[in-house]
């Protein structure tokens, strides 16, 4: 009697342990996914010509996702990098041949920036990444 409790005590261990390690395979599994997912929103423009209302949406985009994880602004209202989901977004445009911060147009009315530059053509030619998460944290734009 006391080794068929046994066996039935090691058996309910034995499938507690599988479904553990099933459940746990499942989730990285979605993270991964999710990961996959959310980069090559961003990943999409590498490499790739938009125009200027092409990159004020982006930009839009930008910011709502910073909102969304509460990211820290400072006293420039600038996005703080922190080291698992901020993203920012810099463009160098010709004229100046200055790099901005996405917040610099976006503070000034993003419409603003479509005005003067929605005929003009942009190339993302560098993403970094998050060390910790590996989600895309910096994109950077050329006015080409």
């Amino acid at each position: 009697m006391k080794i068929s409790r046994l066996i039935v005590i090691i058996l309910l261990l034995i499938t507690i342990i599988m479904f553990s390690v099933f459940l746990l395979y499942t989730n990285k599994k979605k993270e991964a996914l999710s990961l996959k997912t959310y980069n090559m929103e961003y990943e999409l423009y590498l490499n790739n010509e938009i125009d200027g209302v092409d990159l004020a949406t982006l930009i839009n985009k930008t910011i709502n996702q910073n909102e969304k994880n509460n990211i820290e602004k400072d006293q420039k209202k600038h996005y703080i990098e922190n080291d698992t989901d901020s993203i920012k977004i810099e463009i160098k445009i010709l004229l100046t041949d200055k790099t901005y911060s996405m917040e610099e147009f976006y503070n000034n009315d993003t419409s603003e920036f479509v005005k003067y530059f929605q005929d003009e053509r942009f190339i993302c030619n560098n993403i970094e990444y998050h060390e910790k998460t590996g989600k895309v944290k910096k994109m950077f734009f050329n006015q080409i």
